[in-house]
Order: C-alpha cells, then sequence, then structure tokens
C-alpha cells in the first residue's frame, strides 16, 4: 500500500487516515500538510480582514471529495473510528481495532455492518427483509435488504399528473414519467394555443397581460397570468421614504418626504442616519468614536466607518513552528505562514514552491522534457529523473549519411551513438566477375592483439584494442556446376575452388568381361580411337579377376570351369552319380544330358529296365519296368476263388477280385452237402449231451495254388544281390 502523497509505503505502525470518498489511505502527517497547503492556496488572494471569515474546503488527493476546515484530521483513529491509536496486531487488518464495524450502511437501510473493524466501504447489507415491488401489486418475498428494490415488470397503472392517462411503463421506482401524449393546450391567459405535452398543461405565452387596471390610470404589466389583475400598486396607502408617515393620494401623485429624521441604521449597525427623510441610500456614517484596535492593545478616536489597525507586529510563532507571524495588528488568529518553503527538493535543480511547512517536502512539481536524438520526440518526466529515465523510441527514420560505399544505407529509426554496421549486400565486382554477395565489410571490427607485451606476470593483461577497417572481399562462393572425374555427377562447387574432382564413388564402367564394373574410386579415364562412350573401361580401370558368376542351367550346380568370360558358358560334361526310381541301382549321367531332357527323357535315364521291386495292396509283385510314382493298382495276377463252402473253385484275375467284380456261389450239391453237415453237428452236440465222445471233425482247406513268383523268388534273388554286393565293391576300389 503507497500513500499517494509522498509516494512511500505505509507500514503497519504507522498513523494513517482514510478518505471516505475513495477510502484510499494516507499518513496522518502527510493527510494535514495536504490540508494545510490545500488551505493556503485557497485562501493566499484574500485579505487580512476576510482571513477566517470563511470556510474553504479542501479536497481528498485522489477522488477530490471535499472536507470543511474543521474535519481536517488531527487524530490516528480505527477504520470504524471507535479506537484512537489502535494497537497494533499481528493477528488483525493494519490499523483495525479487532471491533464489529456497526458503521450504517450506504444507502442507509436503518440496520448497521457486522464485519470486524475493516478497511474500505462496507458491503451490501445482507439482512433478509420481505417487501414487494414498486408498484405494490405483487405478493410480499423475502429479499436481501441491499437489493429490497424490485420490479415484477407488470404495468405500473398509477395515474400521471395529466389527470388523464395513466403510466403504461414496467413497475418502476420513484415517481413516474411526465405523460409522453402530445396535446392542444391554451396558455394561462388563454390567448395562444399550441400542441404540447400532456405532462405541462399550464404555460405562459411572452404576452404581457396589458388590462386596465381598477385606477382606470394603469395597465397590467404582468405577463400571461391567471386571475384578476388585482389593484393598482400605487394605489391604497403609501409610506414615505423612511417609513414614519403614510399618505393616501391618487395614483398618479408620488409621496412626498416628511420632513422628519431618517433614523435608519447605517452599515456601522450602531448609529442611525442623521439626515431628513430622503430617497436613496443613507451615507456613510461619520461620527466620531473611541476605536480599540483589532490586537486590542491601542485605542483611538477616529471616523465609525473607517477601521482602525495599530503599527505593532505579532511576535507569535505560526503553525510552520519556524517563522513569526509579523502582521500589524494581529487578532491572535495568526494566518498559515505565507513565506516559500525554499528549501532545495529532490530533483537538485529546483527549490520547493509551497508555503513553509514542517515535514518533508512534496516532490518537485517541475517536468524536464527528454528528447531524442533528432529532437523530433519528446516525453515529459519529473524534474531529477531525466538522467535515469532512457531516451525515448523514435519512429522517426534515421538521416545520417552512409559510412561506406553504399550510396544509401539501411532504413533504422532514430538512435545516439554510431550508426550500425551496414547490412547490405557488398555487391562489388570480384575477378571472376561474380558480385560479392556478403554483407558490407567496409567497416569491420578487427581485433589487435600483440601490441603491447606485459612486463611480467604481475602486470594485468589489457583489454583488446578493436579498430575499424575495411577487409578485403572473401573469396567467391557462387556454386559452379563442375562435371566428377568419372563423369558420374554434376555438383555445384563454389566459384573460388571449382575444378576437376573425384566424387568418390565407384568407377562403374563395365570392363572387358562384360560381367563386372570397375570397383575403382572415381578416376579419370582416357578415350581410347576417340570413343565417346562414357560406359567403357579404359586402360586406367581395373582388370577383372573373378570366376564366372554366370547363372547355370536349371539342375546343374557345378561352377564354370572358365574365368569370368563375356558370352555364354560351355556345356557342363561332369558325369552325375544319382539311383533309380526303384532305388536299387546306381546310374551315372552326364550333366548336359539330364539338364537339358525333358520330363519323359528325364524318366528314361534314370530308369535301370529292371522289374519293379515293390510290392503292390494285394500282396504281389508290381509287373512294370523301374518307373517313378505309384505303382498302378491293377494286378493281373491268377488267383483261384472258392465258394463260400469251400468245395468250388475258379481261376480268375487279382485286380477283379479286388475291385468286387467276381464272385462264386455254392451250388445245390454244395448247399445239400451243407445241410448234411448242419444234421451231422446236431447229431454229434447231441451226443455230446449224452455223454459220449466228441468226434473230431475234418476241416476242409481251401488249397491255394501259389504263383510263379512265390515259387521262383528265391532262385531270382539270389543271383541279383550277388551282382549287387560286386558293383558296391567295384565302386569303393574305384573311389580310393
Amino acid at each position: 500500500m503507497t500513500c499517494l502523497i509522498c509516494i512511500a509505503s505505509v507500514k503497519r505502525n504507522q498513523a494513517v487516515w482514510s478518505c471516505c470518498g475513495c477510502f484510499c489511505i494516507f499518513h496522518l502527517v502527510c493527510i494535514q500538510k495536504w490540508a494545510k497547503d490545500s488551505l493556503f492556496l485557497v485562501s493566499s488572494p484574500l485579505t487580512d480582514d476576510d482571513f477566517g471569515k470563511k470556510d474553504y474546503p479542501w479536497p481528498c488527493p485522489k477522488c477530490r471529495f471535499e472536507y470543511k476546515r474543521s474535519e481536517t484530521p488531527s487524530r490516528y483513529y480505527c477504520y470504524c473510528g471507535k479506537v484512537e491509536n489502535p494497537p497494533l496486531d499481528p493477528w488483525l487488518v493494519p490499523h483495525s481495532c479487532g471491533q464489529i464495524c456497526e458503521r450504517e450502511f450506504k444507502p442507509p437501510c436503518g440496520h448497521k455492518c457486522l464485519l470486524l473493524c475493516h478497511p474500505g466501504p462496507c458491503p451490501p447489507c445482507p439482512k433478509m427483509v420481505t417487501t414487494t415491488c414498486h408498484c405494490k401489486k405483487a405478493k410480499p418475498v423475502p429479499r436481501r435488504c441491499s437489493a429490497k428494490e424490485w420490479s415484477c415488470r407488470l404495468p405500473c397503472g398509477r395515474l400521471l399528473l395529466c389527470g388523464q392517462h395513466t403510466c403504461e411503463n414496467p413497475c418502476h421506482a420513484g415517481n413516474c414519467q411526465p405523460c409522453p401524449r402530445v396535446s392542444k393546450q391554451r396558455c394561462i391567459c388563454g390567448r395562444q394555443t399550441a400542441e404540447r405535452l400532456c405532462a405541462s398543461p399550464q404555460w405562459q405565452c411572452d404576452q404581457v397581460c396589458g388590462k386596465a387596471l381598477p385606477c382606470g390610470n394603469h395597465t397590467c404589466e404582468q405577463v400571461c397570468h391567471a386571475g384578476p389583475c388585482g389593484d393598482c400598486p400605487r394605489s391604497g396607502k403609501r409610506s414615505c421614504p423612511c417609513g414614519k408617515s403614510k399618505f393616501t393620494l391618487p395614483c398618479t401623485e408620488d409621496v412626498p418626504t416628511c420632513g422628519d429624521s431618517c433614523d435608519k441604521v447605517l452599515e456601522c449597525g450602531i448609529h442611525k442616519c442623521s439626515q431628513r427623510c430622503h430617497r436613496g441610500p443613507c451615507e456613510i456614517c461619520r461620527q466620531e468614536v473611541e476605536k480599540q484596535c483589532r490586537c486590542g492593545k491601542h485605542t483611538k478616536r477616529m471616523p465609525c466607518h473607517k477601521p482602525y489597525l495599530c503599527e505593532t507586529k505579532c511576535t507569535k510563532i505560526r503553525d510552520c513552528q519556524k517563522h513569526q507571524c509579523r502582521r500589524k495588528c494581529c487578532s491572535g488568529n495568526c494566518p498559515p505562514c505565507d513565506q516559500v518553503c525554499g528549501r532545495t527538493l529532490g530533483c537538485r535543480n529546483h527549490k520547493c514552491p509551497s508555503g513553509c511547512h514542517r515535514g518533508s517536502c512534496n516532490p518537485c512539481p517541475e517536468t524536464v522534457d527528454v528528447k531524442c536524438n533528432c529532437g523530433k520526440t519528446v516525453i515529459k518526466v519529473p524534474c531529477g529523473r531525466e538522467r535515469t529515465i532512457k531516451p525515448p523510441k523514435c519512429k522517426q527514420l534515421c538521416s545520417r549519411p552512409p559510412t561506406c560505399h553504399h550510396p544509401t544505407q539501411e532504413k533504422h529509426y532514430c538512435h545516439f551513438g554510431r550508426c550500425p554496421p551496414c547490412r547490405q549486400s557488398c555487391q562489388k565486382t570480384l575477378v571472376c566477375g561474380h558480385l560479392c554477395p556478403v554483407p558490407c565489410h567496409d567497416e569491420a571490427l578487427v581485433k589487435q592483439t600483440g601490441l603491447h607485451q606485459s612486463a611480467g606476470p604481475w602486470e594485468q593483461p589489457s583489454e583488446p584494442a578493436f579498430i575499424q577497417t575495411a577487409l578485403p572481399c572473401p573469396p567467391c562462393q557462387v556454386p559452379v556446376p563442375v562435371e566428377c572425374l568419372g563423369q558420374h555427377e554434376v555438383s555445384p562447387l563454389p566459384c573460388h575452388s571449382a575444378g576437376p574432382y573425384s566424387c568418390k564413388r565407384p568407377c562403374g564402367r563395365l570392363l572387358n568381361c562384360q560381367n563386372h564394373t570397375c570397383m575403382k574410386e572415381c578416376h579419370h579415364v582416357t578415350k581410347i580411337n576417340g570413343s565417346a562412350d562414357g560406359k567403357k573401361a579404359g586402360p586406367e580401370c581395373l582388370q577383372c579377376e573373378e570366376e564366372c558368376t554366370k547363372p547355370r542351367p536349371p539342375g546343374c550346380s557345378h561352377r564354370c570351369v572358365l574365368p569370368c568370360h563375356p558370352g555364354d558358358c560351355p556345356s557342363c560334361l561332369q558325369m552325375l552319380k544319382i539311383k533309380c526310381h526303384c532305388k536299387l541301382s546306381v546310374l551315372y549321367i552326364e550333366c548336359l544330358k539330364l539338364t537339358s531332357a525333358d520330363l519323359k527323357e528325364k524318366d528314361l535315364l534314370t530308369s535301370c529296365k529292371n522289374q519293379c521291386p515293390k510290392e503292390l495292396p494285394c500282396g504281389h509283385r508290381c509287373k512294370e519296368i523301374c518307373h517313378s510314382g505309384c505303382c498302378p493298382l491293377n494286378c493281373n495276377q491268377k488267383v483261384k476263388l472258392r465258394c463260400p463252402c469251400k468245395r468250388l473253385k475258379k481261376e480268375v484275375q487279382c485286380s477283379k477280385i479286388q475291385e468286387g467284380q467276381v464272385s462264386l456261389e455254392c451250388d445245390a450239391l454244395c448247399k445239400e452237402m451243407k445241410r448234411k453237415a448242419s444234421e451231422a453237428e446236431l447229431e454229434a452236440f447231441e451226443n455230446r449231451l449224452k455223454g459220449r465222445r466228441k468226434n473230431k471233425r475234418r476241416k476242409d482247406e481251401v488249397e491255394i495254388e501259389q504263383s510263379s513268383w512265390q515259387k521262383y523268388k528265391n532262385l531270382i534273388m539270389l543271383p541279383v544281390f550277388g551282382v549287387a554286393v560286386v558293383m558296391i565293391a567295384w565302386l569303393m576300389v574305384y573311389n580310393d
């Protein structure tokens, strides 16, 4: 919190005063000095006689709320005004007494503030009251006392002052507005008619009445009035100028003087006029009286109308406690000190212009202009602050001439000191013909070192000196397209370093083998016989030393016997060792024949031309020559088929039996034999039941004729296994 008079902080332990208008807080000493200075400035033009007779107000420094001279604060009270010099309590609001405020609310409602002593205005009244609307039509409702005035928004309906219409505005507070309707109305005297608001039916015209008065000699001089004009103002009994005699005269004659003494009290208020009855004002009092001076120390006989002031000067000390009053014939009510303070203010430039006072002086009221470099922008600052306030920011452009080779400098605002370095492009023509694109370097700051050699380690190193000098243009950085040595790319290089270069990529030219490229780093290649082909290798390129990596024919897993070469690889003549389809024989076939053959030829090449040793599902051997895939299921082997009773038999193909195409049923003889057999079995069963020995029954077996393979397989397999053992032994010896 800051006091607006001394611009200092208000502390908890300082005496303060609060304005009742804006509730701003000031130091008590500051507000007393403010009130005294304000009264002095207002009353300084007054004379000594007028001093103290008029009660001039003094205003609040912030809101200008006026206070009387008698309301000048002289004591320190709390906010609610109950306690003088309230004690400092860290648990309470500063300058508060801690009691209930009990100040009346504004606007007054009959209640008092119930908060503890507090700064600022009291809050709105929180009491609950039951009140109706402005027009009294709505039912009463409970509301806050601070908001007890409310409107029901219904038409008011009260009769207006015109007596003819009612108020049509919504329910409102206070008196109704004047009737807004217009009607033709006569003036009071009835001579003129005009359209006027219904709210003001009575109006006066500008005409003088002019009617003859009852005396018959004069006319009425009143302006547009109602009722009779009245009697002539010069009729009846009239008094003489002194008022002692009365005469009854016609209205055409003036009242004469009575000849007696005037006896009216003069301006002095003591004596009476001694002249005869006269018209006009009385003269000044000329009687001589014994008068006492204002200070009461001397007396003198002199005319009554003249004031008496002695020459004795007052020796009392004025309220400044520095100077004597020194006013002639002072009545004891010494005015404030009229001398100027004259002490040097805080600005150190001026002296205090206020009247002589106690305490510190107010801040300097003068202002000083602070200008920019060009003087077109000016700000006003309090006197004494011009040394600490930064110059204003001027929006005008700097008008200084350029100091570099450019005809004009960059636009920048007005400033103090040197202009900023030129940031325009140099644009000087270089040796290569390009323009220098770097910022202007005519006034570059260059650090100078080595100018001063220190005498020893005890000497402090001096700061390096900077000089402003023109630097030469840097090397040209304009990009120039340059092709690399191997003609792989065209890159933009700075103009000053443009020349043949290596792009660090592999050469990539096709070697003589027509399969690989040169892996040497980008290099120069000599053109042979004026060849312009950029993809053909030259004498500087590497020689291919790789093996042939061309793809082999499908199925061939052997490498090419030649080194890396152009064209197709030679045919592969390697012998492949593979097994036949039945996995019993080992075959040797050339790789070329096997890889170039189609599926049928491959099946023939990989077949051992012997009978397939695989066994069919029916149990017979496959009759086909060594083949790939599954064996055929149509077995042509002849087998014997018997009837269910095993008596009849028949030779058929095995495949037909497997497919269920052929069956052999029992004939009548078989059935008869079966019946007899069942009867014999029944008889035997009966014999067993009787304890007889059971005869064993012979079992009839169905003879199955053996095939030729089953008969001669041992004779065939023994030579085959012998040949296989011999071949395996030969291969082992050959491989060793």
